[in-house]
């Protein structure tokens, strides 16, 4: 499985006698021009949502990191209205 943190770097803190490796945080691409919006209904899955619009599932990241989201569940309110960002092939 892929994930959007794949190549993210590592560094280490020591909080409270305890090491702790953290993930770099990641830089966001800037938002592109174009793409559409889609309202999210009960029970959708965001792998399903990219699925739909790019006929590939594991583009779902691109979904999440258009819309400002860490945790993918974050969006799937039934109700919100998720920005599409265009197909990046």
């Amino acid at each position: 499985m892929s994930s959007r943190q794949t190549k993210t770097g590592t560094y280490t803190v020591s909080h409270d006698g305890q090491r702790l490796d953290l993930l770099q945080p990641r830089i966001l691409p800037p938002l592109a021009t174009g793409g559409q919006q889609h309202r999210v209904v009960s029970g959708e899955r965001l792998d399903l949502i990219a699925w739909r619009y790019y006929r590939d599932p594991l583009l779902a990241h691109l979904i999440a990191d258009a819309n400002g989201c860490a945790h993918p569940d974050d969006l799937l309110e039934a109700g919100r209205l998720l920005f599409i960002p265009p197909d990046p092939r």
